[in-house]
């Protein structure tokens, strides 16, 4: 399969007045025409910076790409596109639901509205009838009565909304999708809907997708891979089946497994992962999981682990340095 997106080595950083914020910290991954990746890992690890950069949304002034290279369609957007060029591809090439579609919606203006600004913007060509024609066709493709698009945000409950964002993120079909969280704020029963209808409109169309999740169970039915972030790096990637069948993971993916209620085996207490994430202003100078991690050694205080390949499964961990391919011991 062709790469659509590939991240390379991208190094971000936020700047204040006190301290600089170190948020990505050698991102490298990438995305096939037509695939799903899942990217999991706890608040603050670096997962919204990652589709704001892509984006190139990220705050002027306060953030900074130190390194690195972000190629879409293997041009280098970072450096060969203009912020002219990057609004004609957002939207239209690329584009994202953003994770609270209470604040993403404009309460001023009515959701089809919305919708037909951005098909007018890509679409300018088009007349009032045909942009009408095409919200309607939205409406009904996100499972909501076109007749409803004379309605504001307000009017509508959080699952619905989520739909609008998801319509308007879809609206120009473009190849690669960025879904930060698009169903944390709903009830169980309407993210199994969402879910659904991401995956039938992503067939539909042939949209690549860049799922954000801290859940691993909304990875497990909609993605084919999955990397898991922690301080700003990717410390586990491969597909969904090498990860989600088998023990032979790294520590803190042990650990966000072992923080999920498990419905056939019984258990008093789940088993979070104690402690917190490393401060992005001080990072360690060795593995930046050590302090929680049930496996420390000395060598995880003084050296950054490499990562390691077993297949297509990467663990970015010193337990594995003596490991062959399958995880046989190296005699």
């Amino acid at each position: 399969m062709n790469k659509l997106l590939e991240i390379k080595n991208l190094h971000v950083m936020y700047k204040t007045d006190d301290d600089n914020i170190y948020a990505l910290n050698g991102i490298s991954l990438d995305i096939d025409k037509g695939e799903s990746v899942g990217l999991v890992g706890e608040t603050g690890a670096g997962k919204s910076t990652i589709a704001l950069a892509t984006m190139r949304l990220l705050p002027d002034k306060v953030s900074f790409v130190s390194n690195g290279e972000i190629l879409f369609d293997g041009v280098d957007i970072l450096k060969n596109r203009t912020e002219a060029d990057m609004r004609a591809m957002r939207g239209n090439d690329l584009s994202m639901i953003f994770s609270d579609p209470m604040s993403a919606l404009n309460p001023i203006h009515t959701v089809g509205e919305q919708i037909g600004e951005v098909i007018g913007f890509h679409f300018p060509d088009l007349k009032k009838d045909e942009i009408e024609k095409k919200v309607d066709e939205m409406m009904e493709m996100v499972g909501i009565p076109a007749e409803r698009k004379i309605e504001y945000p307000h009017q509508f409950s959080g699952g619905m909304k989520q739909r609008i964002v998801i319509a308007i993120a879809l609206a120009c079909r473009p190849r690669l999708l960025l879904a930060d969280e698009p169903t944390t704020a709903l009830d169980v029963t309407i993210q199994a809907q969402v879910l659904k209808m991401m995956n039938n409109l992503k067939e539909q169309l042939e949209t690549s997708l860049l799922l954000i999740t801290h859940d691993l169970g909304v990875v497990a039915q909609v993605c084919s891979r999955v990397a898991i972030i922690y301080a700003g790096e990717i410390i586990e990637n491969g597909p969904v089946e090498d990860i989600f069948d088998t023990d032979f993971r790294h520590p803190y993916t042990n650990g966000l497994f072992g923080s999920i209620p498990d419905l056939i085996n019984k258990i008093a207490r789940l088993s979070p992962i104690e402690g917190l994430m490393p401060d992005p202003t001080n990072l360690p100078v060795g593995c930046s999981f050590a302090e929680r991690c049930p496996h420390r050694k000395e060598i995880c205080d003084t050296e950054k682990p490499k990562e390691h390949y077993f297949d297509k499964h990467m663990i970015r961990c010193h337990l594995f340095a003596h490991l062959k391919k399958g995880g046989t011991k190296d005699e």
